[in-house]
């Protein structure tokens, strides 16, 4: 059943998968289903490591049970794109969101941000989240601070002075911009310890290690991701000209 939920003994079979190392996409073609279903399967069931069936199994009746019916929508709801599968967009949301979770992102910031990056529009307002996620407008304040402060959002107002929250293409570069900065001032920190402690102590110079991998780490980030940034982000026709192009002949020359 491709399409329906997950059995207890399908549930079996991805922990039998897991056990014997299978990668989710093999799982998922023994079992006749999308790889992305197997991975939030196991990512929102403790991971690949911690995944246990019955759990796994129990957790999806509680949920279900819990689940509250969609609320009509109105105004402030974000508007479906006609052509679109709503049940598809909604699974895959939810793939995206246990991703980002499990990249160490908390529930609710990565729910606000995976709304705002399946948006065609790029921004929402507070309503519009709000009312897309089921979730009170405080809920969405405190994801947004968060984000912003990570560079993975910015504010902006739109025509009727409302603030909107836009993850555009360059959400990514600030992100990955903020991470090394903060890997950097993690390295400075480190590097404070050893004169505490002493430069010749096994405690100073496991801070200088420290100090130097993040150090490393921080700056080939930045790096890159400026690199990434002018490569991706460049329009066709304004790069530099060809190192072997030839010179356009003066008309003066004849």
């Amino acid at each position: 059943m491709p399409g329906g939920r997950l059995t207890q003994q399908e549930r079996q079979q991805i922990a039998l998968g897991l056990g014997d190392g299978l990668a989710y996409a093999e799982i998922a073609r023994r079992l006749d289903r999308p790889t992305s279903t197997i991975t939030r399967e196991v990512m929102r069931n403790g991971g690949p490591t911690s995944y246990r069936a019955d759990l796994a199994q129990r957790a999806t009746e509680r949920r279900t049970h819990q689940r509250r019916p969609a609320a009509p929508r109105g105004r402030g709801t974000v508007a479906q794109t006609p052509g679109r599968d709503p049940e598809a967009v909604r699974e895959y949301e939810e793939t995206f969101t246990t991703l980002l979770m499990a990249q160490g992102l908390p529930k609710m910031m990565a729910r606000v941000l995976m709304a705002l990056y399946t948006s065609d529009a790029g921004s929402l307002t507070a309503s519009e989240l709000a009312q897309h996620l089921q979730v009170s407008p405080a809920s969405v304040s405190k994801a947004i601070t968060f984000l912003d402060a990570q560079g993975l959002v910015r504010r902006e107002r739109d025509e009727r002075r409302r603030e909107r929250y836009t993850a555009d293409n360059d959400v990514w570069y600030h992100g990955t911009i903020a991470g090394a900065k903060a890997n950097l001032a993690l390295a400075e920190t480190a590097r404070q310890g050893i004169g505490i402690l002493g430069p010749d102590t096994p405690a100073a110079a496991r801070l200088e290690t420290i100090a130097r991998f993040v150090d490393f780490i921080g700056e080939s980030l930045m790096r890159a991701a400026e690199q990434a940034r002018d490569i991706l982000y460049s329009q066709p026709g304004t790069g530099p000209a060809a190192p072997d192009a030839e010179p356009e002949p003066d008309p003066k020359d004849g």
